[in-house]
């Protein structure tokens, strides 16, 4: 897994994530049928033929409304840019991996029937998604004989960029906090968000899940969007809780600020200058306005008080 896929991962282990995935982002009628107060996080221990674990954390059961059947629920991760064109096998590969970690688990005995499970791939890529949601759709039409023996498998695409900021913001909702800040371009939409999440997760409860937001912020979100030009450091220290991230990105707001304004000032100071060594002594190298447009506003109104009393250019620079 990447960074990326480690980051949602950690996220996904908390069971608010799962419960405002499945209630928000999963609009089928038997939704309102389960029990969120019986999420339990599975640690399946299957791996593929490239030995690599897969699912960990993001195996989740739940029980219906009312009895004492489990419903299970998985989570891939899809962060990458491309589309997966036979996503369909791989969703079916693990649903039957996961069929038999049970069994081998002790936990569906011989004669028990395997309980459903639901497939939820969630995707933030920036393609969009044309990979087949059933296996049946990845193998050639067979004669009618045959047609029962086509298997059928499908899964849930919760597609992020498929959402609007308008709906995402409408919804009380941490998943949807979550996409925004994905969406986020300025430094003032990720504040807004992160204010939301701190009076959404006060409770001790949610204590852990503030932490994974503050820890995915600081090694993912934050940097990415530094590299996009957004005023924030590049190294980034690890920050341990929301508050720390609030409080950070505020000093972070309020520096560049005041930069801005110093850099205005300068931009200011620099131009007048020159347009005044100009008027005073025609045309200038262009060394001249190189080294003016490059000096601090310091030196800059250093030079300007020479210029008044200055007979040529270099008396302007005297020191």
């Amino acid at each position: 897994m990447n960074a990326h896929d480690l980051g949602y991962g950690k996220l996904f282990s908390h069971a608010l994530m799962m419960q405002d995935l499945v209630a928000g982002f999963i609009h089928e009628e038997w939704v309102a049928g389960l029990d969120f107060s019986t999420l339990e996080k599975v640690n399946p221990l299957y791996v593929t033929d490239d030995f690599r674990k897969r699912i960990d954390d993001l195996v989740w059961k739940i029980r219906w409304q009312g009895t004492d059947r489990w419903v299970f629920i998985y989570l891939i991760l899809e962060p990458q840019s491309t589309v997966d064109d036979i996503m369909a096998v791989r969703n079916a590969l693990y649903e039957m991996l996961l069929y038999q970690d049970l069994r081998q688990s002790g936990k569906i005995l011989e004669g028990q029937k395997f309980p459903p499970v639901v497939p939820v791939v969630l995707y933030n890529g920036s393609q969009r998604w044309t990979a087949a949601m059933d296996v049946a759709d990845l193998i050639e039409e067979s004669p009618p004989v045959l047609e029962a023996y086509r298997p059928h498998m499908r899964y849930m695409l919760v597609d992020e960029h498929r959402y609007q900021e308008g709906e995402l913001k409408s919804m009380r909702n941490v998943v949807a906090a979550l996409f925004r800040l994905e969406k986020s371009r300025r430094l003032e939409d990720v504040h807004q968000v992160l204010a939301e999440l701190d009076a959404w997760l006060k409770s001790p409860e949610q204590r852990e899940l503030r932490r994974a937001f503050a820890k995915w912020l600081s090694r993912i979100l934050l940097p990415r969007l530094a590299k996009r030009n957004v005023p924030i450091p590049e190294a980034m220290p690890e920050m341990d809780d929301l508050e720390e991230v609030r409080t950070m990105l505020a000093e972070t707001a309020e520096s560049w600020t005041r930069e801005w304004k110093q850099e205005g000032r300068q931009e200011e100071a620099a131009s007048m200058l020159l347009k005044l060594m100009r008027r005073k002594f025609g045309s200038t190298p262009d060394w001249v306005a190189e080294k003016v447009n490059s000096a601090s506003l310091e030196l800059i109104e250093t030079w300007s008080d020479n210029f008044v009393f200055a007979n040529s250019v270099d008396e302007v620079f005297a020191s």
